[in-house]
């Protein structure tokens, strides 16, 4: 048997805790899987005190994560703090700085900080592994640097948020709104602490931009990813949507293009029966096409103790087999500064809006849309009340430029009643 490969964890909360379990109940098994035993060598969280419901007296503590990133006697930082910025950056850095591989699942530390941070792993001989910080138990890292690396990716798309699916589901199922399945969302746990990163698509673009990374050979850029969150579809949207035979989800897509890397996250609609269009709750998917696979769909739990905690536990067997690679599937040096683009392929797109009732309001919305090269494909006007009137627009395929063009000139006439909701409706 080969030398214990010597832990560090930093961050003692659910997945934290997690991974703990997994090494205290799993440790034969890991160490037959790897030639190696997996040794915890030292912890730190902000609360010594605290009980977890795991016994921690056996493991050194320290109160600064940046002491624990610097300790002789590890091997692997495990940075399970969070955050973009502070601790969780300044730990990853010092250890990194003092020749140890880092395994997270932070995405936003790697969404704003990835290159730089790859760039110095890289220049110490060391990896950042980073499985967990995408759709939980799903191996979609792994996927990408390894399993496709024979393929040119084409496109990556996918439901990387669970608390908005579930939102989003549970509008459909109980016909509540968005602003009381919110509230249960809160009362569950299922938000962050400041909950825009969930319901903004913050926190799925964060995922993206990395997976973007991997599966085009670019740097990482989070900062061009186009973010619509979920606040502004209602129940009128799920039912219509449905009517027509789609389901509305907060959808990733990313590609490279001749005019650059296009990044975007919004809710789209999507065929009620294709893979996306059944996925139910907090459950995340993936789908990856490739030019020698052709398509690929990934699904699994995308958050929680078990899942998370199984995800970290990979990226550690991996660095105990001796596995390592460039954190971004190649070295940092050669990933490419690609210019975003917006989504410029056509597609059909749906519109909500309320019109003030009275003669001619229609014909106005018709010329705005015509005047942009924009053809109707179906037009509704249902129930409502004085002094505004529901319309329901679905376009023929038309670009996003054309479409705000002609958003832009509804605004300038005076038939409209507050913003219009336009949704994509995505070709999966």
């Amino acid at each position: 048997m080969s030398t214990p490969l010597r832990l560090g964890i930093a961050g003692l909360g659910t997945v934290g805790v997690g991974v703990v379990r997994i090494l205290r109940r799993q440790a034969e098994l890991l160490s037959a899987r790897t030639g190696r035993d997996l040794q915890l060598v030292a912890v730190s969280a902000r609360d010594k005190d605290r009980d977890r419901g795991v016994p921690l007296s056996g493991y050194a503590w320290e109160s600064d994560p940046v002491a624990l990133a610097r300790r002789d006697d590890i091997d692997v930082f495990v940075e399970l703090m969070g955050g973009h910025d502070g601790p969780a950056k300044e730990a990853t850095e010092a250890a990194l700085a003092t020749g140890k591989d880092v395994v997270t699942a932070n995405k936003a530390l790697l969404a704003h900080h990835g290159q730089a941070l790859a760039e110095m792993a890289e220049a110490a001989g060391r990896t950042i592994r980073f499985e967990a910080a995408v759709a939980g138990g799903i191996p979609i890292i792994k996927s990408l640097s390894e399993g496709l690396a024979g393929n040119e990716i084409t496109r990556v798309m996918g439901v990387m948020n669970g608390t908005c699916n579930y939102i989003l589901t549970q509008m459909e199922a109980t016909e509540q709104p968005y602003e009381v399945l919110f509230e249960e969302c809160a009362k569950l746990g299922y938000l962050e602490a400041d909950p825009e990163l969930d319901v903004g698509g913050i926190d799925a673009g964060h995922k993206l931009a990395l997976l973007s990374a991997i599966a085009f050979g670019t740097r990482v850029d989070f900062g061009s990813v186009k973010l619509e969150g979920i606040q502004r579809i209602t129940l009128e949207d799920i039912q219509q949507a449905r009517d027509m035979g789609f389901r509305i989800k907060l959808l990733g897509v990313a590609q490279r293009t001749p005019r650059g890397l296009e990044q975007r996250m919004q809710p789209c609609l999507v065929p009620a029966q294709s893979p996306l269009g059944q996925l139910e709750g907090g459950t995340n998917m993936v789908v990856i096409e490739g030019d020698a696979v052709e398509q690929i769909v990934l699904r699994g739990p995308g958050a929680g103790e078990g899942p998370t905690a199984s995800a970290v536990m990979g990226d550690i067997c991996d660095l105990a087999r001796g596995l390592r690679i460039a954190t971004f599937g190649q070295p940092a040096a050669g990933l490419d500064p690609v210019p975003p683009a917006s989504a410029a392929l056509p597609a059909p797109y749906y519109l909500r809006m309320r019109l003030v009732d009275k003669p001619g309001a229609l014909a106005k919305i018709a010329t705005a849309l015509g005047s942009a090269g924009i053809s109707i494909n179906r037009m509704r006007q249902y129930g409502h009340a004085e002094p505004t009137a529901p319309v329901l627009i679905v376009t023929h395929k038309t670009t996003r430029e054309a479409l705000d063009a002609a958003l832009a000139a509804m605004h300038e006439t005076d038939v409209m009643a507050g913003h219009p909701v336009a949704l994509r409706i995505e070709n999966v």
